[in-house]
């Protein structure tokens, strides 16, 4: 018999990477229109799971156990609420027949990576805005609470919870299906999916708040959906490359942080420590974004983070290669945070002296005034220039901005290594 404790981890566990793929599973069955009711069973079989495992134990495949108890509450709201009108009895049908809820079953296991491929694909719908779009795959596909959406969006949860009742009022309203685009439309919404699964794991990788540097679980379901339409017969090599880079960066997770919790530099990191297997797993979706002719953002990330990958050590680093590819990289998107990686890399590859220089264009945006990381890298360049004072003062400013906790202690420690002190630095700002 397992314990309720141990069960609700468990479920937590099953819920996070099984709740989307029996919504998904629902969804083709009762159709869109019904999406509140698909999620609505799922969380009833969770519920059920949560009262009866703890008495009775764990069922044999606890999964096939979660998808045959909401396939029946389905079929029980058919039945009652008769919310399918003319359908009923063919859903009715549908939903009693046998399955074989087997994930050794390949066949099944397709059905499943169908289904999930074409919710994600109507969540990222051109009739449903970007912003509803990302909250809405995350919350059907990644199983993600309205909690966990607000804090990723740094959202008011009230907020997040109305964009997803209107973007499910639109996919009602606009009879949107599940059907998977041809041709130009297709094109489309693979960026839009991709868009949404990059603003995923850009989230888990480098937390905006909050106690952690490093969301994994974000990282980890970005890297699930990415491989999930890497592997299916739409993929183009915008889908690689976003795998290639996602994998890359994801290879360096573990080595990020020390035991404390605390933000450890790149360069400074033990490259024993970065996943082998996903580095082997990047180069492979790096190659096979090779083909065609097309060279995207993530294209030009992968690149870079396979340099990194390449590199032996932290003086083996090809530093005019990586400012080489911040220029193309710049060239496709010219935002600040881009140029803000291009100074630095010049100043890796020119000295502190040209890489302060490079930051200048960005010290009239005002958003990069309240970019912690901008303020940062002012600091640590003018640190190594021996200008203390201003670098202080730039670290004090930085910490007065948002940022997560292990980020807040680096700007402590670069602070005192400026020699002065929280209260110094403030009285200088004046």
């Amino acid at each position: 018999m397992s314990g309720a404790p141990e069960t609700r981890v468990l479920l937590e566990h099953l819920f996070r990477h099984q709740a989307g793929r029996i919504v998904a599973h629902l969804v083709r069955l009762l159709g869109p229109a019904h999406l509140d009711l698909a999620e609505e069973m799922v969380q009833e079989a969770m519920l059920k799971a949560l009262q009866s495992w703890p008495y009775k134990g764990l069922p044999e495949n606890p999964e096939a156990w979660l998808f045959r108890v909401a396939r029946n509450a389905a079929l029980d709201a058919v039945r009652h609420r008769r919310m399918a009108g003319g359908k009923a009895e063919i859903l009715t049908a549908e939903l009693d027949r046998p399955v074989q809820l087997n994930e050794t079953d390949p066949d099944f296991e397709e059905q499943l990576r169908d289904d999930e491929l074409r919710l994600i694909f109507m969540c990222c719908h051109p009739e449903i805005g970007r912003d509803a779009s990302i909250a809405l795959s995350l919350k059907i596909a990644g199983g993600f609470s309205v909690r966990e959406i607000a804090r990723a969006f740094l959202a008011d949860e009230a907020a997040i919870a109305q964009r997803l009742v209107r973007a499910k009022k639109q996919i009602r309203d606009k009879g949107l299906t599940l059907e998977i685009p041809s041709g130009r439309e297709l094109a489309e919404r693979l960026v839009a999916a991709t868009d949404v699964v990059y603003f995923l794991f850009n989230e888990g990788y480098a937390a905006h708040e909050g106690e952690d540097l490093i969301r994994q679980d974000l990282c980890t379901e970005a890297l699930r959906l990415g491989w999930l339409m890497a592997r299916s017969s739409i993929a183009n090599p915008r889908v690689h490359a976003l795998v290639a880079m996602m994998a890359l960066q994801a290879a360096r997770l573990s080595a990020r942080t020390d035991e404390a919790g605390d933000l450890i530099l790149l360069e400074e990191q033990d490259r024993g420590r970065w996943d082998q297997h996903l580095i082997a797993m990047g180069f492979r979706e790096f190659d096979l974004s090779m083909a065609g002719d097309e060279v995207t953002e993530f294209h030009v990330q992968a690149a870079i983070a396979a340099t990194h990958a390449r590199a032996t050590g932290m003086h083996a680093i090809d530093w005019p290669l990586i400012l080489e590819l911040y220029g193309q990289l710049f060239k496709l998107n010219s935002s600040p945070v881009v140029a803000l990686n291009r100074a630095v890399a010049t100043a890796k590859v020119h000295g502190a002296a040209e890489g302060f220089a490079a930051l200048e264009p960005l010290s009239q945006d005002v958003k990069m005034q309240s970019y912690y990381l901008y303020l940062a890298v002012r600091g640590h360049l003018l640190l190594e220039l021996g200008e203390n004072a201003a670098a202080a003062r730039c670290f004090q400013a930085a910490l007065e901005r948002r940022c997560c906790e292990p980020e807040r202690r680096f700007l402590k420690r670069k602070l005192r290594e400026c020699g002065g002190t929280l209260d110094g630095a403030a009285a200088e700002n004046g």
